[in-house]
């Protein structure tokens, strides 16, 4: 029988590795997983191909994971539903209609509000918040480029605090896979100590209401105020193709295409888990009620759309399948994360890693450690769920281990891998929050970065009071 030793540590030290060298999560899974069983049952390189792709094919095994997996491919659906809707050209028209926006601040509050609001998943928060804001921020002389990091600040921050959402799935379904009893309790009790988001938020709102400028920001808003959107050799990131949000005078372009099935996905989750649950909410199934949320909000933007006469079934479900299609990547990560995480179970990963951290490590490090650890490994790969995949398993097992909270250490990594990908130029949703504004990519990192910097810098000192103080 294997016993956990060194080795228990290089399938995911080997994935972490290769994934910030290569940049490609989905392949560095695979070869973590390989090398995993290959360890485990003392085998040669071919045979341990085989018992990894065995692995990941009885990822299938585990209905929750199933479930997750399917959810992440419809929610694709879903936003490609919206989109082809109208949905959000409709809650665009319907801002616009009503003129809340008068001055240079209230451009700003309404971008930061939109990323608060929106919050089915960090792209689409992006768009919406993007297409709404930037041309009221060209008219009021406010650089794109502060833009591009209010949105950026409450797309994913304001995401990972909500377990109703894409991001909450993903992260109940890798708590479930690491042998967590209560995965909504542990994210509900992470979310106070997700501090990484939290100073964002809050510090996103503070720039906001003293116009803070720092930095190359300061430089960008001067810009701007004398007229010039953007600097003479920069190169704006933007294709209303890809945006999906292209101006439409269509008057069957309404905001309700977008508002009732999000609502509907909102109160379907908590429902969910009370009838999965007998009546108890904790104890209901995340993954069981996630599906059946997001299953019940594109059925209802099918309906609408139906009621509508805006797009027969053929054209629904080319759209099904190109939103699905968007998405395919993410659960790729997902399905080879998940198997290497059955793999570090069995290798007793987790286990060994505790060992060694409680004889080496002091215990009140650990969370900062975790913090920064997921910060780097996310600014590498440009991925947060990516790091959610490499981390949480890793962590929830050092958590177990050594009995302690896994409610803070999840909330380490959480905090950590946005930092990352808050910070990271190769991140999608930096990318995207660039393609939104309409502003230069390497302008928006360049910005961006040192408020990005203090917000982490906030965290990462109060993990270690939290650290000292409860562990």
């Amino acid at each position: 029988m294997y016993e956990a030793n060194w080795m228990s540590v290089l399938p995911p030290l080997l994935a972490i590795v290769l994934a910030i060298i290569t940049r490609q999560v989905i392949l560095s899974l695979g070869i973590g997983i390989w090398v995993g069983f290959c360890i485990l049952q003392s085998v040669n390189p071919f045979t341990g191909l085989a018992l990894g792709i065995e692995g990941v094919v009885n990822v299938f095994a585990d209905a929750g994971d199933t479930r997750v997996l399917m959810f992440t491919l419809i929610i694709g659906s879903l936003i490609a539903t919206i989109e082809k809707a109208g949905g959000v050209r409709g809650f665009i028209h319907l801002l616009e209609k009503h003129n809340w926006v008068t001055n240079g601040q209230r451009a700003q509050w309404l971008a930061y509000s939109i990323g608060i609001i929106v919050f089915i998943e960090s792209n689409i928060t992006l768009l919406v918040a993007g297409a709404i804001s930037r041309p009221l921020f060209d008219r009021y002389r406010l650089s794109r480029e502060k833009l591009a990091y209010i949105i950026d600040s409450t797309s994913a921050p304001v995401c990972i605090m909500i377990p109703l959402n894409a991001w909450g799935a993903i992260v109940l379904s890798l708590l479930s896979s690491a042998s967590v009893e209560d995965p909504v309790g542990v994210f509900v009790a992470a979310i106070p100590f997700n501090f990484y988001p939290i100073a964002v938020l809050l510090f996103s709102a503070f720039v906001i209401a003293r116009n803070l400028n720092l930095g190359p920001m300061r430089k960008a808003e001067a810009r701007t105020q004398q007229g010039e959107l953007l600097w003479p050799n920069a190169t704006p990131m933007v294709d209303p193709a890809i945006l999906g949000v292209q101006e439409s005078d269509s008057e069957r372009d309404k905001a309700r295409f977008m508002l009732v099935p999000i609502a509907v996905m909102v109160l379907s989750m908590p429902l969910g888990l009370y009838l999965t649950g007998d009546g108890d909410l904790s104890a209901g199934s995340g993954s069981t009620s996630v599906l059946w949320a997001v299953l019940a909000a594109l059925a209802t933007a099918w309906l609408l759309v139906f009621l509508e006469r805006r797009a027969s079934l053929d054209e629904l479900m080319h759209t099904f399948l190109r939103g699905a299609g968007g998405l395919l990547p993410v659960a790729m990560i997902l399905l080879f994360a998940l198997a290497l995480g059955d793999v570090a179970n069995l290798l007793g990963t987790g286990v060994y890693v505790a060992q060694l951290a409680q004889a080496t490590i002091p215990i009140p490090v650990l969370l900062p450690l975790l913090f920064v650890i997921s910060g780097f490994i996310a600014f590498s790969i440009g991925s947060s769920w990516g790091t959610f995949a490499i981390m949480i398993p890793l962590a929830m097992q050092i958590a177990l281990a050594l009995a302690l909270p896994p409610s803070l250490f999840l909330a380490a990594v959480l905090s950590g891998a946005v930092f990352g990908d808050h910070a990271s130029p190769i991140s999608d949703t930096t990318v995207v929050a660039s393609m939104a504004s309409a502003t230069d990519h390497i302008d928006h990192v360049r910005t961006q970065l040192p408020y990005a910097l203090i917000s982490g810098a906030l965290a990462t000192v109060a993990f270690f009071v939290v650290g000292v103080v409860s562990l």
